[in-house]
Order: C-alpha cells, then structure tokens, then sequence
C-alpha cells in the first residue's frame, strides 16, 4: 500500500474466537492492495486463543494466537449488542458504535444446559472459556469430587481437567455410549473401558433428573432418572452448544428452527452486507462444531470479501476427527456408523490392549468409506486419506498393520488436512513452490497440522515422498520443535552440558515442546545423569508411568517390582516381598523375567511399600522405565550337571553394572549356563551363553510382536572383554538410536548393520571407544536407586496422592474381587 493510500472500506467482525482470528488474518494475508481496515469486537477479557487445546491452559500452556498486525483494532471485553442494518453500524456494551461497510458475525457458541432443577446452585459451571477454566479452578479449591454433563470432546476434556485438579470425576452421559457423535457402540464401550480404567465413572444411557443441594446450599450430587446419584462438590455442563445468534434475530435476520444464522453457500446472509461463520452460522442446514469447517468458512468470506468476482462457496467439511483423551488415541473418519447404503463392517477387537477397530467398506469390499479407531490410531492419517478411493490393502490387513501409505502414493485431491481443508496437491505444491525441507516450513505455508496436529505424521510423509523424489536427503528432526535428529539433540546436550530441557529448546529449538521430544529429551537428560528423574523441570517431562516410579494398571491402580538381580533371592527377602503383598493386599505374579510383580497398589500406598521393601536391601526394578529391565539366568555350573559357566553370577554382574541405566526404549537380558539356552539370551536386547571357553554374545534380538532372533556378535569372550562389548553397545546404542527405537530396529537400520557395529565396538574405527567406555563407567560410580532417593525427598514425596486436597484419602472407584485367593479389579459393570 503506498505512502498515502488508505483503506476505503470498513470491517466489523463480532466476535474474536478461532474463526475470527483465521478470517483477519485470511484478509491481511490477501488484501495487498489495502482495501481494508478491520476492527474485531471480542466479548472475552482476552484476544482470540487456541480452544481445541483448552485444558491445557491449567499446565500452563499459553494458548494465545498470535496478534493480528496493522490495519487491525481488536477490542476485547466488549460485546456486539445491537446491528442498525439500515444504517450500518454496531453497537457495543460500552456504548461503542462502530460503522461497516461489511459485517461478519462470528459471535460462537454457548454451552447447553439442560432445563434440569438445580442448574443455577453455587459450584455449577459451563465449560466453554479460560474464564471458565479459572472459575472452576477456583472453586474446586478443597473440594473432593465432581462431575461432568456431557460425555462427547469436549465433555471428555472437561473431566480431564476436573481429574486434573485433584477431584474424583465422573461422567454423566444421557446416550448409551461416549462420543455417540463420533463413535459405534463398540468404540465407545472400549473407549469407557479406557475412561473407568482411568479412576473415572462412567454413567451412560441414564438421563439426569436433577442437581441436588447439600446443607450450604451448593451443589452436592447429580440424581439420575433411575434413582441413583453421582456425588459431585463441582458439576461442569459440557452436553452440547448452541449457536449464539441473538444479534441475528435482533435485527431481523433468518435463523434456522434450531438456531443458527442461516447463511448461503459463500456464508452471506440474508442481507448483502453481513456474512455469519463458524458456530454461530447454519450453513447447508448444519451447524458446525469442529474447528476445521470454522475455517474453511472463515477462507471463503475472505475471498468474497476482496473480490466481487470471487466464486468461492463452503460446500460442507469432512467431520473426521483424531485426539488423544486422557492418554487414550481416538479416531473417527468418514462414515463410522455404516449408513450408506450396503455399507459393511469389519471389526477388530483386543480387550487386552484396549484396541477396537472398525472399517466401513463398500458391499464389494473395494472402497473404503469409514472407521473407528479406539486405543491404536496410528493408521488414522492413511485410513481418512483413503476415504471414497479403493482400500489399500485387504481390510484384515489394514486392521493388523501394513497401512502407512508413502506420501507419493496419496492421489492429489485427498484431504490431508481436515481443519484446515489442504490437499495433498496443496502439500506438494507447497513443497516445489517454495523449497520447502522441514514440517515447520509446510505447517507455516499450508497451515496443514497446525490445528489439532493429528496430519502431521501424513504431512511428513509427503515431505520425505517429495524429498527424495527430487535427490534431496531427508531430514530426521524428532518433531517440529527441533531441527535435530533424537542422535543429534543427544551429542548437543552432551557436548554443551545441558542439563534442562528449557535450555535445550531455548538453546536449540522453538516453542514450548511436544509429547515427542520432551519425554525423549528427558530420557536423554536421564542418560547422561543430569540428576533424579522426578527433581524440578525433569518431572514434568516425564511419560505416565514415570511420573510415580510405578507401571500403571487398567484400574487405575499400580504394580510394584523391587529389583531381583539374576533372578536369585534369598528365603529372608522372599518372606518380605511376601508380608508386603498380603499386608497391603496385593496380587502376586512371577514375571518372564525372572522377578515378583505385585499389583493393586494405589498411588498413596506406593511410598509406604517402597519403605518396608527398601528397608529389608531391595531397589526399583524399573519396571517402569525405559531402562534395563532384568537379566534372566539359569543356576549355571554352580547346580546344573550341563552348565559350562556361573550363568547366575554372571547375569547378577551384569544386572548391578547397567542398573538405571536410560535408553531411548527397554533393555532385556539374559545370561545361560550352556548351548541348551534356558535363560533364552538370543531373544533378548544383548543375551550371554556361556561356552567351555568363556562367552558367547548375542546382540539386538527380542519377543513381543515382531520377534527377532539376536545375532551372533562375538565368540569365547572372557568377563572383562564380555562386559566392555556390552558397555560399548549399549552406550552407542543409547547415543545413536531414534526416540522409542528398540535395539532390533537399531541395529537394521544402521548402515552396515553387524559389521559397522564390529567396526565401532571391536575395532574403534570411529575413536569413540574410550569415550563410551568412559560413559559406562560414569553411570556405574553415579548410580542411586531412585526409589530410596524419593522416600529421602519429602517434596517428592508429595506427588503421591490420589486427590490433592485430601492427601491421605484413597480413590474409592478402585474395587476388587476374589479370584484364586487373590485379588483381581472388579469388573467395570459392577464399578458402575
């Protein structure tokens, strides 16, 4: 715009959530010749923010977009109260009047709250704001238990946040199973399971009849229609919204028989000057909740907006969704509920794992026409770009695995990103206009995956497809947030010694972080002995069973395993182990590997157990981490008529040197007496088989899903050249090695494979070997058992508590029953 130019035409927009923000800066992205000056009338305290992440806001996510930049006056703790249409201006709360030569409503939503008796009682909240957030926050102060109304997204995050603060939470839902707008009954039955399993009741398919009061007159419980009741100090509504379209009916504008402002195909009303976008506008007969239609109206207006000739409509949006809820992928694309005509189902369920999968096919099997994903939605990118074109692969197979289509496969017009409506083509297009070689780049050109984030792993298989199409290297960044490979962010915090993760990303990154690389940086820190897992910044880094040094169970509850090094333990310890399980009433187990798992331990009990166990010389298995495990033997020569060497010493050697000892994923072991293997060493991490001349080395095997044989990495070793072998690879291992990458795909994806390895260990043809000696011998002198360093800690100590504000109260939805003259967790209808 030149020197003296000025904007000739004036745009109001009511309203400063997501669309909004999207609509303005959709404009002054567009607007170069400077037709516009925009002003933005927001009722909220503050500017517009990120809502899809709301219950963040209580970890201290700051969820602000970024602010609009000149051209643009954001008015914020106003609200738009009236529209003079034949005059066309705008009046505010404040008494502001403001001209328009266009109008855009984007005014939002309201929360729904059923005409039920009780909704007006002190501690009944909406859950819609950050204000809202703040108030409940405030308020759940010294409270013990609340409840959720509404068992949809956003009800599901708000008994997140409710757990969150430390209140026991439940959900009231009037369907017969969560998410009914996004889920079949079966995914919605795992889904609870996943919920209950989570400490969380689940009240499904009974209506609500009314909030009761207790003796202060605030609400105390939720009665349901068939005469029971939810005990609830806190009732938060999340059951539903309703468009706020008063200023439309205000001024004489259509509505729909259910509200919405009515809008046509390019979202202008009925007056040629006002247009009416996300939530607040009924386009098509529908109101849409989700973020990405919002958007993709938000784009249409701008277009209008700048060009009469503009032939650009909003024709509806793919209502797919994928999110994690309370650590918990959950995944809905297409047409989940089999309507189309001669739709068929094929369904896979793993109680055990908590998985369901179901695809909706064509009556052929040919086209693949929807899904649900509960417990496993890896394949979720694949699957939704599939949606309308020919399946893949069979649809067993798409169930089981083999889904990850390459990026270059993906025909141009499938929909990569639903919130943002980019293509594929957009994505490729992006890539070759601009040179573009990172996600970062692609995100800030396309604004594919910078919503609710679920396209990025598609998005970065495009990048990589395109990439190499065109010769050049593909980058191995761990996430968006570092331009570093996990190997790489290792030798940085090595070399620079950095011992925070604020540092790192500050240092070396940007933003705040993400669920990939902040535990994979803590892992790292972990690695290199920059202090207990649970001190400081390093605490809230930490995965979920980290957090209390314990591997959490489907109950809610938690296991406890004291380490037992090679397996052997003395009649005294046994006693112990044993007078711990019955005292706290624990389940018993003998593991694979050799140890004793009790479980049913709740999160308040944990430090009393660990006191009596480290008490009696026992130390954390680190069951719970991604660490070493245990190192399985067989009683080797020193009992055993075939045994060729003391197999047991040897694994309770090896089991005390890497002790604690953090990698980017679990390590096992195994040690046998002779050639006829007992201890199963070849399926292990690194697995030892004594021979008449010494040791036999086995490295990078393992079980589980895709077992791998371990290979025979060196022949007749003596004890010290044996443990300099593993100290070497297991170092260069946890160096080298991609975040969650056990050593069996470490090892085939390094080039070279074995002999590289010979070359690096054997040989040290990359000098490096006194380096990861040096490594291993550091960790063996800084090892402390991390569980008795917490009983020494109060303020660690601290954490383990079931409910903030009643420290010592246990969480009552954890029930058991008698089974084998055990205990085993109630099954989750009678916790109902």
């Amino acid at each position: 715009m030149g020197a003296d130019k000025k904007p000739d035409r004036r745009l109001v927009v009511a309203g400063h959530g997501p669309a909004s923000h999207r609509l303005v800066e959709a404009l002054r992205e567009r607007d170069t010749a400077g037709t516009w000056t925009i002003t933005v009338i927001g009722e909220e305290p503050r500017a517009a923010y990120d809502r899809v992440a709301l219950t963040t806001h209580l970890e201290g996510a700051d969820l602000a977009y970024p602010p609009h930049g000149g051209g643009v006056t954001v008015v914020t703790g106003e609200r738009v109260t009236a529209i003079d249409r034949d005059a066309r201006t705008v009046t505010t709360s404040a008494g502001r009047v403001a001209a328009y030569d266009a109008l855009v409503l984007a005014t939002g939503s309201a929360p729904f709250v059923p005409p039920v008796e009780g909704r007006d009682l002190p501690g009944v909240f909406a859950y819609r704001t950050i204000g809202d957030l703040e108030a409940i926050r405030e308020y759940a102060r010294g409270k013990a238990t609340g409840a959720v109304v509404g068992g949809g997204l956003l009800g599901l995050e708000a008994a997140r946040a409710i757990q969150g603060l430390g209140l026991r939470s439940g959900v009231v839902e009037v369907a017969p199973w969560l998410m009914p707008r996004q889920l079949d009954e079966g995914g919605g039955a795992m889904l609870r399971r996943h919920i209950e399993g989570l400490g969380m009741a689940v009240h499904a398919g009974v209506p609500m009849r009314a909030l009761e009061a207790g003796e202060d007159g605030a609400v105390r419980r939720v009665a349901l229609a068939d005469g029971t009741a939810v005990d609830a100090e806190v009732v938060v509504f999340s059951a539903g919204i309703r468009p706020r379209d008063e200023l439309a009916r205000g001024c004489g504008l259509p509505v729909g028989e259910r509200g919405g402002i009515v809008v046509d195909a390019s979202c202008r009303t009925e007056d040629p000057a006002v247009w009416a976008i996300g939530e607040c506008a009924l386009a098509g007969g529908t109101v849409y909740g989700l973020v990405g239609p919002c958007f993709s109206m938000a784009e249409v207006v701008a277009d209008r907006l700048l060009s009469d000739a503009s032939t650009a409509v909003f024709e509806g949006a793919d209502m797919s969704t994928k999110l994690k809820l309370m650590g918990v992928d959950v995944a809905s694309f297409g047409d989940p509920f089999a309507a189309a005509e001669g739709a068929l189902g094929v369904t896979y369920t793993d109680p055990v794992a908590g998985v369901y999968k179901r695809l909706v096919v064509s009556d052929d099997a040919q086209t693949l026409l929807g899904g649900v994903l509960v417990g496993d939605a890896e394949s979720y990118g694949t699957l939704r770009a599939c949606v309308g074109g020919g399946l893949p692969g069979p649809p067993e197979q798409m169930l089981f695995g083999g889904t990850e289509t390459a990026g270059g496969d993906l025909p141009g017009a499938t929909v990569i990103c639903s919130c943002n409506n980019v293509t594929a083509e957009g994505v490729r297009c992006a890539i070759s206009e601009h040179s573009l070689t990172d996600v970062a780049g692609v995100k800030e050109c396309t604004r594919a995956g910078t919503s609710c984030g679920s396209c990025v792993p598609l998005v970065k298989r495009l990048l990589d497809a395109e990439l190499t199409a065109a010769g050049i290297e593909v980058g191995t960044a761990i996430c968006e947030h570092f331009a570093h490979s996990r190997a790489e962010l290792f030798d940085i915090a090595r070399a620079g010694r950095v011992t925070s993760f604020t540092q790192l990303v500050q240092e070396h990154g940007t933003g705040r972080g993400c669920d990939i690389c902040r535990p994979a940086v803590a892992s790292i820190l972990a690695s290199l002995g920059n202090g207990h897992i649970l001190e400081g910044e390093q605490a809230a880094l930490q995965d979920t069973n980290d957090h209390f040094l314990a591997n959490l169970q489907k109950n809610g509850t938690y296991s406890v395993v004291p380490r037992v090094p090679g397996g052997e333990i003395t009649p005294e310890k046994l006693i112990v182990i044993g007078e711990v399980a019955r005292d706290f009433g624990l389940y018993t187990k003998i593991t694979g590997g050799q140890r004793i798992d009790m479980f049913g331990a709740r999160v308040e009990q944990l430090p009393e157990i660990w006191r009596r166990l480290v008490d009696a010389g026992f130390e954390s298995g680190h069951a719970y981490g991604k660490a070493l495990r245990t190192v399985k033997s067989c009683v080797g020569s020193t009992w055993c008529r075939y045994g060729v060497q003391d197999s047991a010493a040897m694994a309770i050697r090896l089991e005390l040197r890497y002790r604690g000892l953090r990698a980017p994923h679990k390590l096992k072991s195994a040690v046998s007496g002779c050639a006829r293997e007992c201890a199963e060493a070849q399926s292990k991490d690194f697995g030892v088989i004594a021979t008449e001349n010494g040791w036999n080395l086995y490295l990078a095997g393992n079980g589980g899903m895709r077992p791998r044989h371990a290979d025979l990495f060196a022949t007749d070793l003596s004890d010290e050249r044996l443990m300099t072998y593993i100290d070497r690879f297991l170092m260069y291992y946890i160096r080298t090695a991609d975040r969650l990458q056990r050593t069996a795909t470490w090892l085939e994806s390094l080039d070279g494979g074995l002999d590289h390895l010979r070359e690096v260990i054997v040989d040290d043809r990359l000098g490096i070997c006194a380096d990861l000696d040096a490594a291993m011998e550091r960790h063996v002198a800084a090892y402390s058992d991390e569980w008795r360093d917490t009983l020494d800690d109060p303020d660690r100590l601290r954490r383990f508590v079931s409910f903030v504000n009643a420290p010592k109260t246990p969480d009552p939805s954890i029930g058991f029953e008698a089974e084998r003259d055990q205990i085993k967790p109630l099954p989750l209808e009678v916790k109902r």
